[in-house]
């Protein structure tokens, strides 16, 4: 998730844990450790592409980084606070590293939850930004935190916020439920038949989804509105995998391969050779688009090995596809 959803949620672990004992001092402390999973991205700076998203919540957003870090943060904290608990706060640390990849395990890109195992767990009911998640647990996470430490309005700030936004990380799961519902009956009237099926939510909302569809030599594209009253179309994509040539023995290229989990297809454009990861859709709610969020050329160094460079984003498209999703998200 965001950031600012990692931070609300981190603060509210920390005020379940030690709220009572030293007040919004824990709340800051949960926050911080809340946003820590996610220094992973610094490594963008030191490494290549490819190994900086296999890095992306792998070890940082483990159980097992949760038990390693939580007792040396717990006590690095204890040395200069007044509260000097090493266990407590040892235990704020824990509850806050492992609700972040616990909530992100619901996000599209998912996280290695079990490292070092490289199973990826993805459930894929929610955006990495959904304002309905965030904004109700935002406002209680506020309103306990003007209460007084000991104040029983306090706790139930703090857990009402826990709970709505629990319960609708649940509602999530059942609207997955009842759009993938749909795509099946979809291709299925449609007489489509399939390899594989995936789902996964439009940006900033969970009303309108969208469907990655693998048949034998492309995949389909399409999105669903639960407001909708047309039938649901499919757009194909060819695979074009055979353009990848000798680099689909390329180390690099086998290992984007599999952090796309084989939802990629290639594309050629003046004589540019490109990566498309699928499971993040398009830039554009349009039959026809081509503009993938994770889109990355490759070309070959002085070696011949493939390196991939994510092709710059334009700051019209996200206005343009915030426009296009409102109107989609109210039906066809």
């Amino acid at each position: 998730m965001d950031s600012l959803t990692q931070i609300v949620l981190g603060a509210a672990v920390g005020e379940l844990v030690l709220g009572k004992k030293v007040g919004n001092k824990a709340m800051l402390y949960g926050a911080i450790a809340g946003t820590i999973p996610d220094l992973d991205v610094l490594a963008s700076h030191f490494t290549d592409t490819v190994t900086a998203l296999m890095m992306h919540r792998g070890f940082t957003h483990s159980i097992v980084f949760s038990v390693l870090f939580a007792p040396v943060f717990g006590w690095l904290v204890s040395r200069y606070e007044k509260y000097k608990d090493v266990k407590g706060w040892s235990l704020l640390f824990f509850w806050a590293f492992f609700t972040h990849p616990l909530l992100d395990a619901f996000t599209t890109w998912g996280t290695q939850l079990f490292w070092p195992f490289e199973t990826r767990l993805a459930f894929k009911t929610i955006f990495v930004i959904d304002p309905l998640y965030t904004v109700p647990f935002l406002v209680c996470v506020i309103l306990a935190m003007r209460q007084k430490r000991t104040a029983p309005r306090r706790a139930f700030y703090n857990k009402l916020g826990l709970i709505v936004s629990s319960a609708y990380l649940l509602l999530t799961c059942f609207l997955k439920w009842a759009s993938y519902t749909q795509f099946e009956q979809a291709l299925e009237s449609q007489h489509i038949s399939y390899l594989q099926l995936d789902t996964r939510p439009a940006a900033l909302n969970t009303i309108l989804w969208s469907a990655n569809v693998e048949v034998q030599d492309a995949y389909l594209l399409a999105d669903y509105s639960f407001f909708d009253s047309k039938p649901i179309t499919f757009t194909s994509y060819p695979k074009n995998h055979e353009l990848l040539g000798d680099l689909s023995n390329d180390d690099s290229v086998k290992r984007m391969i599999a952090n796309s989990e084989n939802w990629f297809t290639i594309s050629k454009k003046d004589d540019k050779l490109f990566f498309n990861d699928l499971r993040f859709g398009l830039l554009s709610t349009q039959p026809g688009a081509d503009n993938f969020v994770f889109q990355y050329e490759i070309t070959r160094d002085s070696d011949g090995t493939a390196v991939f460079t994510e092709s710059p984003k334009d700051t019209r498209d996200a206005k343009k596809i915030l426009g296009e999703l409102w109107n989609r998200v109210w039906g066809n």
